[in-house]
């Protein structure tokens, strides 16, 4: 009885032990497994939180409904439906995901938004999984989200696998290091940019700036950019106008021909930032560097019409030798006739007659494509429209040994207010767009100037 009795906790010790084991290698082969996303983000949130070992699985929810107008009265509701309104109100103060969709379909998310919890490294590699998964995601919203200067190149690189994501915003989340501008490199596909109340300061705003354009490289996807509630001073808005003081790498809105909409709004903004900001959206002279680049573009683009394009070279190697053979034939000197053969004569003859008898249109034709044949080695290459012209190329004068340009005609709508900017930065942008008046209109579509200007004279 003693031996059955110490067999008993033995076997219930091994048969407990082959368990974990099991339940050891079913762990590692789900972490070996990669997991294929269904685009459902309900769905594939919360297995990858459990993968990851994530124990608080932040829920995923719709966007709650915008409340009453205040013109409106509600209608009385019952006591269960107030309740769900209330709950569905403050439910952002708990961490979730809220979504929003296209329609109902649970697939056609367009925009997330997160608020108010701590992103951990765990949860943006679940996030980096999710978000790539839903096709159609359009905006994502991050509200104090504790992102640190270590997670936030792991957004941007999370940000660049989403194909259709054209709106960040990134407000709330000051870092002490300015790494901001890797969100609006030159291969960034952002359009809309928000990074409201940051604490940037004229450091990151440095950063920014060259992030917008440079002598040899430009954004050219960002159309809205949102800095209000930061530390900009007169130096930083320097920076982002690109003042000659400034390093030649660094050009700002100089260069920059695609951000539509700049809010500088809630800053520590000056006249002589106001002045550097304005500089900009007038005529100015090109500096010496700038004159170098000019002149370096002028001659790529110069050699380049002569140039044979890739397609021409391979049609070139793809032709027949019958047809080569024939070309080479037209270029050799005409005979003699006192050595022509007679034979050859009356082929020749019945072609000419064959010719005489077809329309003048098509001999017209067929005349102009061997003139086309023949000189298809010198056929400059057409430039294409599609390509955004380079702001040094654009349409220049010369006024007292200097160059000068249009300036910026891009920018649109540029916001200031609450700044403290005087009369004396008002005169500054006044003469701005007196000179924008002055100047010839560009022939590059969608460069009227500046229409919206927002301020208050302190």
């Amino acid at each position: 009885m003693r031996r059955r009795g110490e067999r008993v906790p033995r076997e219930k010790a091994a048969v407990a032990a082959e368990e974990e084991m099991k339940s050891t290698e079913r762990k590692a082969e789900q972490g070996t497994e990669e997991y294929q996303c269904t685009g459902l983000l309900e769905q594939d949130f919360p297995e990858l939180c459990a993968r990851a070992g994530i124990t608080s699985v932040p829920k995923v929810t719709l966007q709650p409904p915008p409340s009453f107008p205040a013109n409106e009265e509600p209608a009385e509701l019952p006591l269960a439906e107030v309740l769900a309104h209330i709950q569905r109100k403050y439910s952002c103060f708990q961490p979730c995901i809220q979504v929003e969709r296209e329609h109902e379909d649970p697939r056609s998310v367009r925009a997330i938004f997160l608020r108010g919890w701590k992103i951990e490294g765990d949860m943006l590699g679940v996030l980096s999984q999710c978000l790539p998964a839903l096709a159609g995601l359009q905006a994502v919203h991050l509200w104090k989200v504790g992102l640190t200067e270590r997670l936030l190149p792991a957004l941007a690189a999370l940000l660049a696998h989403c194909p259709c994501l054209r709106m960040l915003s990134l407000e709330g989340n000051p870092l002490p290091e300015p790494t901001f501008h890797t969100l609006m490199g030159s291969n960034s596909t952002l359009a809309h940019l928000s990074l409201r109340n940051n604490s940037i300061g004229d450091t990151a705003a440095r950063f920014i700036g060259q992030s917008l354009s440079t002598l040899s490289s430009s954004n050219r996807s960002l159309v809205s950019l949102v800095l209000s509630f930061n530390r900009i001073s007169d130096l930083g808005a320097g920076y982002i106008a690109k003042h000659p003081s400034c390093p030649s790498a660094l050009q700002g809105l100089r260069l920059n021909r695609s951000l539509l909409s700049l809010s500088l709004a809630n800053n520590d903004i000056g006249d002589a930032g106001a002045t550097r900001l304005a500089e900009v959206l007038g005529p100015f002279a090109l500096t010496h560097a700038e004159v170098v680049e000019r002149r370096r573009l002028l001659l790529a683009e110069a050699l380049g019409r002569f140039r044979k394009t890739p397609k021409e070279m391979e049609e070139q190697s793809e032709r027949p030798s019958s047809l080569r053979g024939s070309m080479a034939s037209d270029k050799l000197p005409p005979a003699k006739h006192g050595k022509t053969p007679t034979k050859k004569k009356e082929p020749l003859r019945r072609e000419e007659a064959r010719q005489s008898k077809k329309p003048p249109e098509l001999r017209a034709a067929r005349s102009k494509d061997a003139k086309l044949s023949g000189q298809e080695k010198l056929s400059p290459q057409v430039p294409d429209p599609a390509k955004p012209l380079h702001p040094l190329l654009e349409e220049a004068r010369q006024h007292q040994g200097s160059i000068i340009l249009p300036g910026n005609r891009a920018l649109l709508n540029l916001n200031l207010t609450h700044n403290h900017i005087t009369e004396r930065g008002l005169s500054a942008f006044l003469a701005a767009l007196e000179g924008q008046q002055r100047e010839k209109k560009p022939k590059m579509p969608g460069q009227q100037g500046l229409l919206c200007l927002s301020l208050e004279v302190s």
